[in-house]
């Protein structure tokens, strides 16, 4: 076993994770392919470069990312501290000036005598791994000749090279007046039910935590968020990204464009649902699936998409039920190479197939800048500890942010997909259900800033 732990990937999540393990004083070796080769999206040779937007997001501890944020600096987290020391005016949200931010990073790694920066691409990842500890921390736009040895090391037959996602959101800010549970299959029973039967069996359901919600549309709300959906703004992706939208995840936006009928008869199709209301078959219907397994985050079934964050929001608004919809993640379609970390990872980011490799960073499935730097410091902890042969793991509490987002990537299901922090992944509070949002976030926050333990 070597005297040092390997890192390979300069950016947030990696440098992160290399000032956790030199505070324990042992030797990191951090490669960084730049300068001597970039992503198609990289252009700065200093370390943590920031690619797309300078936000941190919030900082009121009413928001999540705020509160992960929070819970990072009582950590001692390098970056988030670094991040306060750069900061440019940006109202309630932390943005930094990304030029400084990245110098700043480079300069404070450089100087630590436990932390030497190599700047070399690693081509074979295998040979490390026999010899020594590992986080690969390679980023969304991991090259395809890493990723072809991620593949073999996890045994996945596939990375998930292209993240087409579609919005998720809260199931608390639905309105049921409007929706309804069940599935089209199990609605088909209503033929073999009286109708005083049929709306037993729904009430019934509306008590237990279904799959599926369901949003029923007339004639004219469809042709109206068809007619929205066309001439909605996009995002324009880069050219290296363009090559890979293809047809079995077909922006939502795009299947409007081909037809007014297009949706009513794929992703919005009516067959097996009676709307409760009226008891006859609706126009179309919108389908919410279950995303997590405490039935508090539903996700936009078929709703991949590449319109503009605020598009989507202004939209997806309009259809009847979600009026008041509090989205904890919004459709994206992008270059985004991931693991399936939920049935590869434990809560440590180790893989549990080969307890000396650990992976951090949006490679995992999180989502964002602070996502990524809390996925490096709880791996850089947890290597440091492997490293020393101390029994102990760092687990975080699920209350907390950070331990919630950990559990989140690391818990088995089956439609995986890259998640941001939002209050939706926390357990609910006990007692009696508080229906101010402002209040409930207050109190979750609070309850998470009491859980934090190192």
């Amino acid at each position: 076993m070597k005297d040092y732990i390997t890192i390979i990937g300069g950016g947030l999540a990696g440098c992160e994770a290399a000032y956790q393990i030199a505070k324990q004083k042992i030797k990191v070796k951090l490669y960084e392919m730049k300068p001597h080769k970039y992503s198609p999206a990289h252009h700065n040779k200093d370390l943590a470069e920031i690619v797309c937007s300078n936000s941190f997001k919030s900082n009121l501890l009413t928001n999540a990312c705020g509160l992960l944020k929070e819970e990072l600096r009582r950590l001692d987290s390098l970056l988030i501290r670094l991040a306060d020391e750069t900061k440019v005016p940006a109202g309630q949200a932390l943005a930094v000036d990304r030029e400084i931010f990245a110098k700043r990073v480079t300069e404070e790694i450089k100087k630590n005598p436990y932390i030497e920066v190599i700047h070399k691409e690693v081509t074979n990842i295998k040979e490390m791994l026999q010899e020594g500890m590992v986080i690969l921390a390679t980023g969304p736009l991991t090259s395809e000749e890493l990723a072809c040895q991620i593949q073999e090391i996890t045994g996945q037959d596939k990375l998930y090279f292209y993240d087409a996602a579609a919005p998720i959101l809260q199931k608390d800010s639905i309105n049921f007046n409007v929706a309804f549970y069940g599935d089209r299959y199990s609605q088909e029973k209503k033929k073999e039910e009286t109708q005083e039967q049929w709306k037993q069996r729904l009430a019934k359901q509306e008590n237990e935590e279904q799959s599926y919600i369901n949003l029923p549309m007339n004639q004219e709300e469809y042709e109206n968020f068809c007619q929205e959906l066309v001439q909605a703004e996009v995002v324009t992706l880069h050219e290296f990204e363009k090559r890979e939208i293809f047809e079995g995840c077909m922006p939502i936006e795009i299947m409007a464009k081909r037809g007014l009928d297009t949706l009513r008869f794929g992703p919005l199709k009516p067959v097996g649902f009676d709307d409760p209301r009226t008891a006859k078959r609706p126009y179309a219907v919108v389908q919410l699936r279950q995303d997590n397994k405490q039935a508090s985050l539903y996700n936009l079934v078929g709703f991949q998409t590449n319109l503009k964050y605020g598009e989507q929001k202004r939209i997806f608004r309009k259809i009847p039920g979600l009026e008041q919809a509090e989205f904890v993640k919004l459709g994206v379609m992008h270059r985004n190479t991931y693991i399936n970390a939920s049935q590869l990872l434990d809560e440590t980011y180790c893989l549990k197939s080969m307890p000396n490799l650990y992976f951090a960073g949006q490679i995992t499935g999180v989502e964002g800048y602070v996502e990524s730097i809390s996925s490096g410091l709880v791996a850089g902890l947890n290597v440091a500890n492997d490293f020393e042969n101390r029994r102990k793991k760092y687990h975080f509490s699920e209350y907390t942010v950070i331990g919630a987002l950990a559990k989140y990537i690391s818990t088995p299901n089956d439609k995986f997909q890259p998640m941001n922090a939002n209050f939706g992944i926390l357990p609910e509070l006990e007692g009696k259900k508080i229906r101010d949002k402002k209040e409930r976030y207050q109190k979750l926050a609070k309850r998470s800033l009491e859980n934090l333990r190192v």
